[in-house]
C-alpha cells in the first residue's frame, strides 16, 4: 500500500468489540466522503500506528458520511444485519483484478461462506484461488466488503487481516456454525 498523497485525507478511529478500528476517508472538492482504507483492530498496537505509516498527512476528523458509517459498522459488530452501501468506497487505489474479486465477494450473503477457489470461478478465473486469497488481503474495505466470508475449500477459515479468532467471531456472528474440527458446516457455503 503507498501513501495517498492528498491534502484532503482524514481518520477517524471508534472502538468496537475486537478494539479500536480506523476509517481513512478522503473529501472531494464537491463536499463528498469516500472511505480509503479501514483498518481492523489490531493485538496491542495502536490503530493510529498503521494508519500514520500508511497515511502520514492524514488528519483526525470527521462527518456525517463517516459517523454514518462508523454507525453502521458498530451495529453489524452488535449482530444486527447492515446493507453497507458500496457507493462511499473509493476502489480508485484497487487493481483490476483486486476490484472484480472485491464485487464478487460482496455478493456473499450474510450467514453464508464461499471457498477461495468457489470465488475465483466466479471472477472467470478458475484456476486463480491463491490471487483471489492475495486480493482479498489487501481488501482496504474489511466488513464493508465481507472478506471475511471466504473460507478454504474444507472449511478453514484461512486468513483475515483482523486475526483468525475475529474471523472465526464474525462468521458466528452472522450465524454460520462450525463443526467439532474448527471447520464451517457445509450447509453453510453458498451454492451456486
Amino acid at each position: 500500500m503507498k501513501e495517498r498523497g492528498e491534502q484532503n485525507v482524514f481518520y477517524e478511529t471508534t472502538v468496537t468489540p475486537f478494539g479500536e478500528l480506523g476509517i481513512v476517508w478522503r473529501s472531494k472538492e464537491n463536499g463528498d466522503s469516500f472511505i480509503v482504507h479501514i483498518f481492523l483492530p489490531l493485538e496491542n498496537v495502536s490503530i493510529l500506528s498503521p494508519i500514520q505509516r500508511f497515511f502520514p498527512t492524514a488528519r483526525r476528523f470527521c462527518c456525517e458520511t463517516i459517523k454514518k458509517i462508523g454507525s453502521q459498522i458498530m451495529n453489524y459488530l452488535q449482530g444486527a444485519p447492515t446493507d453497507f452501501s458500496f457507493g462511499y468506497l473509493d476502489m480508485n487505489y484497487c487493481y483490476k483484478f483486486q476490484k472484480r474479486v472485491l464485487i464478487a465477494n460482496r455478493a456473499i450473503p450474510r450467514g453464508k461462506v464461499c471457498s477461495y477457489g468457489d470465488l475465483a470461478s466466479k471472477v472467470h478465473v478458475s484456476a486463480a484461488a491463491r490471487a483471489v486469497g492475495t486480493a482479498l488481503a489487501k481488501n482496504p474495505f474489511p466488513l464493508v466488503i465481507p472478506c471475511h466470508r471466504v473460507v478454504k475449500s474444507n472449511g478453514r477459515v484461512g486468513g483475515f487481516g483482523g486475526g483468525l479468532k475475529m474471523k472465526r467471531a464474525l462468521l458466528e456472528l452472522e450465524g454460520v456454525k462450525f463443526d467439532i474440527h474448527g471447520k464451517v458446516c457445509r450447509e453453510y457455503f453458498q451454492s451456486g
